[in-house]
């Protein structure tokens, strides 16, 4: 431990200022790695969950993050009336309260399943065609 004292003592005042360059790098640096990797990632996921929101129509199949499960009845500016329940009761709650559309992610699951069939069935088509050559 020592020894690095006696390196630092050597090296004076123009050492320092080389270390402080090397500190702002790596600080600078550091700044760059965070926001690539936790704050651009993070602000596409609240676009998205932006747009979802937004796109949310009547007849939606929609949770709340209570765990609220409901049909969208009305749509207003910032919020929506659901229908939920076997007494079809009624709930006012604020847009931000919406964590899934039920609706639209089966849609998604529904064309994801479709484009998984059309290339399956591609590929076996390519298959069949290789073996008769």
């Amino acid at each position: 431990m020592n020894f690095f004292y006696l390196l630092e003592a050597a090296n004076g005042a123009a050492g320092t200022r080389g270390s402080m360059a090397s500190s702002i790098i790596l600080m600078v640096v550091l700044f760059g790695g965070m926001y690539f990797l936790m704050i651009r990632p993070q602000k596409k996921q609240q676009k998205k969950d932006q747009e979802m929101r937004d796109s949310t129509q009547v007849g939606d199949e929609i949770t709340t993050i209570g765990g609220i499960m409901g049909r969208v009845v009305t749509v207003k500016e910032d919020s929506l009336i659901i229908e939920t329940g076997a007494d079809r009761n009624k709930m006012k709650i604020t847009r931000w309260a919406i964590q899934t559309n039920n609706t639209a992610a089966e849609k998604a699951k529904a064309e994801r399943e479709a484009i998984k069939a059309a290339a399956e069935k591609e590929k076996a088509q390519k298959k069949k065609s290789k073996k008769e050559d």
